[in-house]
């Protein structure tokens, strides 16, 4: 055996003292990239998946995460709660834009509707004369 087996350099495959580093680890992210990886290839959308691609899943999805769960601790902080229930979430994702596109088929459970009331349900701002009794089609 030579004095480099086993060291860091030269040799092939892992040296026997480097500690594993997770897929998520080296991408920098939260999602779990293997846990994808194991879904991808399971669910056989295709035959072959590349190396690239659950990396790419992972971070799409924690950013979708991240910003539903900003938007959604914000409605709680606005309603002077600590704890984000469906009904934030509902409130965050229906508010935005984008997200209520994304999300526009979707149902969640709990969430209730955004408070609104239709325009012409809402009382008029005052008469034009006090005289003003009759409707304005008679008028003439």
């Amino acid at each position: 055996m030579s004095p480099t087996e086993g060291s860091t350099k030269g040799g092939r495959g892992k040296p026997k003292s480097t500690k594993a580093v997770s897929r998520s680890h080296k991408a920098g992210l939260q999602f779990p990239v293997g846990r994808i990886a194991r879904f991808l290839k399971a669910g056989k959308y295709a035959e072959r998946v590349g190396a690239g691609a659950p990396v790419y899943l992972s971070a799409v999805l924690e950013y979708l995460a991240a910003e539903v769960l900003e938007l959604a601790g914000n409605a709680a902080r606005d309603n002077k709660k600590n704890r984000i229930v469906p009904r934030h979430i509902q409130l965050a994702v229906r508010n935005d834009e984008e997200l209520s596109k994304l999300l526009g088929s979707v149902t969640i459970a709990n969430g209730g509707v955004l408070p609104n009331i239709h325009q012409t349900l809402l009382p008029s701002k005052g008469g034009k004369n006090k005289g003003d009794i009759g409707s304005a089609s008679q008028e003439f």
